[in-house]
C-alpha cells in the first residue's frame, strides 16, 4: 500500500500515531481494516490480502507487530510479535514476543502473555496461556468464563517432534463436543512443565508444576505428577516405533474431533454473523480449521509410512512375522488406509444430523430475540438445549472413532 493509502486509513478513522514508521503492503485491502477505534502503533508491518482488523483493536502497543494474512476480531490487543495465517475471534490479548503461525485459532477471550509460540493450535474461549510457552499442535478447552478458565503455566512446552522425525503428536486438553458448550471444568497445566505428544487430558485435571506428562488421562478431576528419569545409558534403536496403539488412537480422536468442529463452524458459527467484517472472520475460521484438519491427516500419514521402515528393522532383528510388535505394525498400516478414506469422506460431509438440526433451531430462536453475542448465547443455554448440541458433535466424532481405533 502506498503512503497516500496510509493517509486514506487515517482519514477513515484508523489511528496511526507515527505513520512514517508503519509499513502496509499494496496487497492489503483497506476495506478489511475498520476505522472504528483501531490503533496501529510505531514500527508495525501489515501485509497480505486476507488480513482483517476489526473495531476496537490495538496493534503493537508494547513493541512492533507484524501481521500477515491474519484475521483480528473485535477488541483485540496484539502487543508485540508476529502473526501469520491465524484467526483471533475477538476480545483476545497477546503479549510481546508472540510467534503465532498458520493453523492457529484463538476463540473469544482466549489470551496469552509474553513470548508465546503457537502453530496449528486451537484454543477455545477463555483459555489463558502464561509466558515463555511453546504450545504448537494443541487443542485446549475448558472453563465457563474469564474467572473460571483453563490455563497453561509459564515456561511450559508441548513436545511435538519425535526422534523418528514425525509430528503425529497433536495433544487434546478437553474435547470438542463438551468444550463448545462452555460448561466444562477448567484444566490447569503447571508451569515449568510439559506434555510429550500425543496425549489426551480430561477436564478438571491439574498437572503439578515441573511435571512432564507422557500418558493420557481419561478420568476427570485428577492431579497428575510426571516423574523424572534416573541417569541411565543404553543402546538406542533407530527408526523403531513403539507405543503405536496410543499414538494411532490419539490421532484418530484428534482428527475426528476437528471434523466434528468443522460441522459447528459450518452450521453454528455463521448464525452469529452481523456485518461484512464478522462474515469475513467466520470464513477465516472455517478456512483455518480446514488447514488444521489437512495438516493433521498429512502428519498422521507420514507417521504411518514410517511404520513400514520400523517393521522392516524389527523383522531383521526378529524373523517372527507373527510377533505382537509386527502384528500391531500391520494393523496400524492397514487401518490408516481405511482412516484416510473415512476422514476425507466425513470431512466433505460436515454432518448435520437430527440433533444438530434441533440445536441449530434453538440457536436461531435465541438469536431472533437477543443480540448476536456468541459467548452469552452459548452460556445461557439450558441443560437440555446444550445437551442436544453436545450430542450432535459427539455423534459425528464417534461415527469415525468407533470404526478406526486399533
Amino acid at each position: 500500500m502506498k503512503k497516500n493509502n496510509i493517509n486514506d486509513l487515517i482519514d477513515k478513522g484508523v489511528k496511526i500515531p507515527n505513520p512514517e514508521s508503519v509499513y502496509i503492503s499494496e496487497d492489503v485491502n483497506p476495506e478489511r481494516i475498520s476505522g472504528d477505534n483501531v490503533t496501529i502503533f510505531t514500527g508495525c508491518k501489515i501485509v497480505g490480502p486476507e488480513t482483517l482488523i476489526m473495531k476496537n483493536s490495538q496493534i503493537g502497543y508494547e513493541s512492533p507487530v507484524t501481521i500477515e494474512n491474519t484475521l483480528v476480531g473485535e477488541n483485540c490487543q496484539l502487543k508485540g510479535g508476529f502473526f501469520q495465517d491465524c484467526v483471533l475471534a475477538g476480545d483476545n490479548t497477546f503479549g510481546s514476543g508472540a510467534h503465532v503461525r498458520k493453523g492457529t485459532i484463538l476463540e473469544e477471550e482466549a489470551s496469552a502473555a509474553h513470548t508465546v509460540g503457537l502453530k496449528h493450535s486451537i484454543l477455545f474461549p477463555f483459555v489463558t496461556l502464561g509466558s515463555l510457552i511453546k504450545f504448537c499442535d494443541c487443542f485446549m478447552a475448558g472453563g465457563t468464563s474469564r474467572k473460571n478458565h483453563s490455563e497453561v503455566g509459564s515456561s511450559f512446552i508441548h513436545f511435538n517432534y519425535t526422534p523418528n522425525q514425525d509430528k503425529a503428536t497433536a495433544s487434546m486438553m478437553g474435547d470438542i463436543h463438551q468444550g463448545v458448550m462452555l460448561r466444562s471444568k477448567p484444566i490447569f497445566l503447571g508451569g515449568q512443565g510439559g506434555l510429550v505428544g500425543p496425549v489426551r487430558i480430561n477436564y478438571g485435571c491439574l498437572t503439578a508444576a515441573g511435571s512432564i506428562i507422557r500418558k493420557n488421562e481419561s478420568k476427570q478431576d485428577r492431579l497428575l505428577l510426571g516423574g523424572h528419569f534416573k541417569e541411565i545409558s543404553f543402546p538406542r534403536q533407530y527408526y523403531i516405533i513403539k507405543n503405536i496403539t496410543n499414538i494411532f488412537n490419539n490421532n484418530i480422536y484428534y482428527i475426528a474431533g476437528l471434523i466434528s468442529l468443522k460441522s459447528w463452524y459450518k452450521y453454528g458459527r455463521p448464525l452469529f454473523v452481523y456485518d461484512d467484517f464478522s462474515n469475513a472472520l467466520i470464513k477465516g475460521m472455517q478456512k483455518t480449521l480446514d488447514d488444521c484438519i489437512k495438516e493433521r491427516i498429512h502428519r498422521f500419514k507420514i507417521f504411518c509410512e514410517k511404520l513400514e521402515l520400523s517393521k522392516k528393522i524389527l523383522l531383521v532383528k526378529n524373523a517372527d512375522s507373527k510377533s505382537k510388535s509386527i502384528l500391531i505394525h500391520d494393523k496400524a498400516i492397514k487401518q490408516f488406509q481405511r482412516a484416510d478414506k473415512i476422514f476425507k469422506t466425513e470431512y466433505k460431509k460436515s454432518l448435520l444430523n437430527k440433533k444438530g438440526e434441533q440445536f441449530i433451531k434453538i440457536i436461531e430462536d435465541k438469536i431472533s430475540s437477543h443480540p448476536k453475542n456468541y459467548i452469552k448465547i452459548i452460556q445461557n443455554l439450558k441443560p437440555d438445549e446444550y445437551e442436544k448440541g453436545s450430542r450432535w458433535l459427539f455423534d459425528i466424532e464417534q461415527s469415525m472413532v468407533q470404526q478406526l481405533l486399533i
